[in-house]
């Protein structure tokens, strides 16, 4: 009979993979939020007069990637962030101005250095969206280096 294996703490296997680029391992489950009340602005009436006045899809977008910040944000170290890296998302309901809009991120898994997010946004009746944010822990110093000397 073979013994038991230790069991591998849940983040740990990406911290390592990635180098320790996260000190503070993300744990799976990992949760933040935002909320925003639909104004003109964010309707499709502002991007184009003969659009509809419902909430934006870009928009909607724009604050499940906040709520997926602030899951993944609290672990990082010094000058870490994490940026956005891919986005699948089904807007399937519409919102109009004056609706307040909640949107929901936990952390669902990781390959490496990349981290995919579980996203929902919901107004006052419905979910209206729902997908998946990838996102990737950056050094600022090293991105801004980068960006000045022309690497990629």
């Amino acid at each position: 009979m073979l013994a038991p294996q230790p069991r591998i703490p849940a983040g740990f296997l990406g911290w390592f993979i990635s180098g320790g680029i996260l000190a503070n391992n993300i744990p799976i489950g990992a949760r933040g939020e935002a909320e925003e009340t639909v104004e003109f602005r964010h309707t499709l009436t502002a991007h184009h007069p003969e659009l509809p006045p419902v909430y934006s899809t870009p928009d909607m977008i724009r604050l499940m990637e906040t709520a997926a910040f602030h899951a993944l944000h609290p672990y990082c170290e010094g000058d870490e962030i994490t940026v956005g890296t891919s986005i699948h998302i089904e807007h399937r309901a519409a919102s109009g101005i004056g609706s307040r809009i909640k949107a929901v991120a936990e952390l669902e898994s990781f390959d490496g250095r990349f981290y995919t997010v579980r996203v929902s946004a919901r107004d006052d009746v419905q979910e209206i969206g729902r997908g998946t944010v990838g996102r990737a822990v950056v050094s600022i110093s090293k991105f801004v280096d980068k960006l000045k000397s022309g690497k990629r």
